[in-house]
């Protein structure tokens, strides 16, 4: 059977048979006391002026691993409150609860650890209440503490439910933003390719509209090299429309992810050679230069993508330098890259453009009237990505551009 230890009562002198009532009300009062700490699951304990216990719970001593007859008369700090969590001294000056004993006031605290019996120790909140007898001197404090264990733990799991939470609104946030981000870039990009489809389209179509009509009104007043430069005007025309839609349908492919890389040994000085020979590179004042050091650099690249590559840099070289400046193609071998370089002397790109310039139908501020579609160096960017290379540029305004392509030869 429990019970609750109190400090022994000092004898009183025998009483009269008329304080026999009062006696037996006392002794009935002392009873619910101990009936009601006994109850309580809260841990309570009494101290003197001391520190030491004068009575205690079953549910304090439980809590601490202690027995209730081991507990009575000990100080309560050397045996619970020792320690802080991290297991540096407490010392019994700064402990809340004996500062009751000093200035009468009662300390609640939501954030100590008291400590068992093996040495573990449980996070509590405590009240100390200050004791004081008939005359109101201070004669000791009642503590009343709980475990605190589940509710920490229920805490943390509420924390780390919520900040998990957090985390996945803020990806949700990231989430919605790029979308809306891509769906802008998406209609930029339809504006801008509207834009360039009106245009581009609607020069080669009113050429080849003026010729027609031209052939058909003048035809017996033509001479027949008149006839031919209308026809090679239309022929050329139809050939930039079709170089245009040749282009978009890349792009497609592209996104799309169906455009496959097919790598061949390839001879790139004969290939390079071979390329500017073609008449849509040649340049009759000032010619395409050619320069390696090497007499042959084999390498596993895909031609076609390759060809696409260097036709569209070159034909922006040529589009974009006047025809007295020069164009180089430079290659060089360096351990197992390839690199090509084609370097112009022409009007050169401004910085504001650097950002979007591979872009698709992005076009630089000082292009003027000059004809493009802005999609060649989308194309060349995209192709020199699928076969694990890079792309650099460099340019100075009316000085000229450089364009570096790196590939891997394996």
């Amino acid at each position: 059977m429990t019970q609750t230890y109190w400090l022994p009562q000092r004898k009183s002198p025998p009483r009269s048979a008329a304080a026999a009532p009062l006696d037996h009300e006392l002794e009935y009062l002392r009873r619910q006391h101990h009936l009601i700490l006994n109850a309580v699951g809260e841990g309570i304990y009494g101290l003197d002026l001391d520190g030491n216990v004068t009575f205690v719970n079953p549910a304090a001593a439980e809590m601490i691993g202690w027995s209730m007859e081991e507990l009575i008369g000990q100080s309560m700090h050397a045996v619970l409150h020792h320690s802080f969590a991290d297991g540096s001294p407490y010392h019994r000056e700064a402990c809340p609860i004996y500062a009751a004993f000093q200035d009468g006031s009662v300390k609640r605290v939501t954030n100590e650890v008291f400590w068992r019996k093996d040495g573990t120790s449980f996070p509590v909140e405590y009240i100390s209440t200050p004791m004081r007898d008939e005359e109101g001197q201070l004669i000791g404090t009642v503590v009343t503490f709980r475990d605190i264990t589940q509710r920490r733990w229920a805490e943390e799991i509420l924390q780390r439910a919520n900040e998990e939470l957090e985390h996945k609104v803020q990806e949700r946030t990231a989430e919605l933003q790029t979308a809306n981000q891509q769906l802008q870039q998406l209609s930029d990009m339809r504006s801008r390719f509207v834009s360039m489809v009106c245009h581009e389209f609607r020069n080669p179509l009113n050429t080849i509209a003026l010729s027609v009509s031209s052939l058909n009104r003048y035809d017996t007043q033509l001479r027949p090299d008149e006839k031919t430069d209308y026809l090679l005007a239309i022929n050329a025309n139809v050939e930039r429309m079709t170089q245009m839609i040749d282009d978009i349908l890349v792009i497609g492919k592209i996104e799309a992810k169906v455009l496959e890389v097919n790598p061949q040994p390839l001879d790139l000085v004969d290939f390079c050679q071979t390329l500017l020979a073609a008449p849509d590179y040649r340049r009759s004042q000032t010619p395409i230069q050619f320069a390696c050091r090497s007499r042959q650099c084999i390498a596993h690249l895909d031609e076609r993508l390759l060809r696409s590559i260097l036709g569209n840099l070159l034909s922006n070289a040529i589009r974009y330098t006047p025809a007295d400046k020069g164009i180089v193609l430079k290659l060089a071998k360096r351990q197992n890259y390839a690199i090509v370089r084609v370097q112009d002397e022409g009007m050169g790109i401004p910085p504001s453009d650097r950002r979007d310039l591979f872009k698709p139908f992005h076009r630089g501020r000082n292009v003027s009237n000059i004809p493009g579609t802005g999609l060649g160096l989308s194309i060349v960017k995209q192709f020199v990505d699928l076969q694990n290379g890079t792309l650099a540029v460099t340019s100075r305004v009316g000085l000229g551009t450089t364009f570096t392509v790196k590939l891997p030869m394996i």
